[in-house]
């Protein structure tokens, strides 16, 4: 997919800092990076990095305690307005905790129409079965409670959820660290797609490199709350500079081609609604 124009979003010079018993924690540390509209920037580093602390500020969860984060070159506030949080949504690692268990599929999904007022309200019910079929779920799964559905049947519905907004960026934190192997190259081809005709903006946040050779266009590597190295994904996996990247590289699982077969046999004879 070709980026091209102005970054969509920006982070600029972003530092977060937590206070906790008396000690300050400094989560991240002057951090600036471009997002460009149409790509998939992955944000790597083992855990305690800071990726999921960056995520949550671009989300606006928390403030930055310093620097700015920007949508189409505007700043956004501390106290994000609705049209802001309706502009980057999130998909989370957990889907069944990010679903409300007791309401139904459907009526999860509608609410994210109503609260945005998107599209008449006559028409909405319409809209949750279109969105339903448009992440490879059946639309009659709106009657269904959450506990009823497979982890990966409960991710696609958080995907549609988040493109229920017709959101711009979407913030993907470990969105298939809880699936197993063949679940998860499902799920990725699903949002690669979606990626692609819906034009959408992705922010990756994962501690699995061979996730992102799947995925990503450009990888940040994060390390203890600083941003060590960026690049494209062919010149990061195939020249890092930075040894923190290095060794990240060299503990990636080496994935043989008989596996690679084997996986490829599975995932054309398995459910696609699995």
């Amino acid at each position: 997919m070709s980026k091209t124009g102005d970054p969509i979003l920006r982070i600029e010079h972003v530092s977060k800092r937590f206070h906790v018993a008396r000690h300050e924690v400094r989560a991240l540390e002057d951090v600036s990076l471009d997002v460009m509209a149409g790509e998939c920037l992955a944000i790597v580093g083992e855990s305690g990095s800071g990726k999921s602390t960056l995520a949550n500020v671009i989300l606006g969860v928390y403030p930055a305690s310093e620097g700015a984060v920007l949508l189409h070159s505007e700043e956004l506030p501390a106290r994000r307005s609705l049209e802001h949080r309706r502009a980057i949504q999130l998909v989370q690692q957990n889907p069944l905790s990010a679903l409300n268990p007791r309401r139904s599929i459907g009526s999860s999904l509608r609410l994210a129409l109503d609260i945005h007022r998107i599209g008449e309200r006559k028409g909405r019910r319409t809209e949750v079965g279109r969105l339903l079929e448009e992440v490879g779920l059946p639309a009659d799964f709106a009657g269904r409670s959450p506990a009823a559905l497979s982890g990966g049947q409960r991710q696609r519905v958080a995907i549609a959820r988040a493109m229920a907004c017709r959101s711009e960026v979407v913030v993907l934190d470990e969105p298939t660290s809880a699936l197993d192997v063949i679940v998860q190259a499902r799920v990725l081809r699903l949002l690669d797609q979606l990626r692609r005709d819906r034009s959408l903006t992705y922010v990756f946040i994962t501690h699995d490199l061979s996730v992102v050779r799947n995925i990503a266009d450009r990888v940040a590597v994060f390390e203890k709350g600083r941003l060590v190295e960026a690049g494209d994904v062919e010149t990061i996996f195939s020249a890092p500079r930075h040894p923190y990247t290095r060794r990240l590289i060299g503990a990636v699982p080496v994935i043989t081609k008989d596996e690679l077969d084997l996986r490829k046999r599975l995932e054309e004879t398995s459910d696609a609604t699995s």
